[in-house]
């Protein structure tokens, strides 16, 4: 298991004075759409010289196109892991996978399930099904499409395995390491749950870059794992 560190700080400044904090640890960072759109490839280039990986969370979703032309230029940014929402269809998630297959260097490719702020009821108001079932159906067609892996809960990690391969990845966010608040979200677990699920990689944000000791809190996380 890999911890990712969410850097969705407020300013640049911020997330960089995180990430300085951090150097040397075995972690990757996860870079999301404020702090890319504010901060953009040069924040990617800075985290490089620090020598981290970097997952660009995006979650791509649009015409199979324009989905694939977009994670041609992901890719030549040499982020180590991106993300397409499942729900963009097979036809999307083929099309981005068959590009970036021809790539000298790739990103790991995952494609996004259900969001970690959805209860059920929401879910079934959007998607007409439950989320396990609806979940399982995009693992498969994710994994038979040739991606990587999954983002998902924690609680949808093990059912993705089954339905699909051992070695088919899962990414969790919505990990509250030491059972701290949920904020907006909704399927939260904390690691222990998180192992037993057999989860790849968690994310974690808030309860690290809130603390007064961000450092202190990853090394802890580390020893959990």
């Amino acid at each position: 298991m890999k911890l990712c560190v969410a850097l969705d700080m407020q300013s640049l400044d911020e997330n960089l004075n995180l990430a300085r904090g951090l150097n040397g640890l075995d972690i990757w960072m996860k870079v999301g759409l404020r702090s890319y759109l504010r901060d953009g490839a040069l924040f990617l280039t800075e985290l490089k010289k620090m020598n981290f990986k970097i997952f660009l969370d995006l979650k791509l979703h649009d015409i199979p196109n324009t989905m694939a032309d977009a994670a041609e230029v992901i890719a030549d940014l040499g982020i180590d892991m991106t993300n397409i929402h499942a729900s963009a269809g097979k036809r999307a998630m083929s099309e981005v996978a068959n590009r970036l297959s021809i790539k000298s260097s790739r990103p790991l490719l995952f494609a996004v399930s259900a969001l970690t702020s959805f209860s059920q009821d929401e879910f079934f108001d959007v998607y007409n099904e439950t989320i396990n079932n609806r979940v399982r159906k995009f693992s498969i067609d994710a994994y038979e499409c040739g991606l990587d892996g999954m983002v998902c809960s924690v609680f949808e990690s093990k059912l993705i395995k089954q339905s699909t391969s051992n070695s088919f990845l899962t990414l969790t966010p919505g990990i509250r390491p030491f059972k701290e608040s949920s904020d907006d979200q909704n399927r939260v677990a904390d690691i222990n749950t998180a192992k037993e699920n057999l989860s790849d990689f968690i994310v974690v944000g808030r309860p690290i870059y809130k603390s007064d000791n961000p450092r202190m809190v990853v090394e802890k996380i580390l020893s959990e794992i």
